[in-house]
C-alpha cells in the first residue's frame, strides 16, 4: 500500500487558478463618500456653542451669588 502526499494530487492548472483568485481584492464594493451639508454643520456648531454658553452663564451667576452672599455675611 503506497500513500501519496497532497503535493502529488494537485495539478498545475489548479494552482494557476488559485493564484488568479488571490490577486483579486477581497472587497469588491466601492466606498461611496457621503457629502456633508455645511448648513447642518453650522447648526450643530451653534447648538453646541449655545449649550456651552448657558453652562458658563450658570457657573458665573452661581459664583457671583456666592460672592455676594459671602460679602453680605461678612459685613454684619
Amino acid at each position: 500500500m503506497n500513500i501519496k502526499g497532497f503535493d502529488e494530487n494537485v495539478k498545475k492548472n489548479e494552482t494557476l487558478m488559485m493564484n488568479n483568485v488571490s490577486e483579486k481584492p477581497l472587497k469588491t464594493n466601492k466606498i461611496l463618500s457621503n457629502r456633508v451639508d455645511i448648513n447642518v454643520l453650522k447648526s450643530k456648531l451653534k447648538a453646541s456653542e449655545k449649550r456651552e454658553f448657558k453652562k458658563n452663564l450658570i457657573i458665573l451667576i452661581f459664583f457671583l451669588a456666592t460672592l455676594g452672599s459671602l460679602g453680605i455675611y461678612l459685613s454684619y
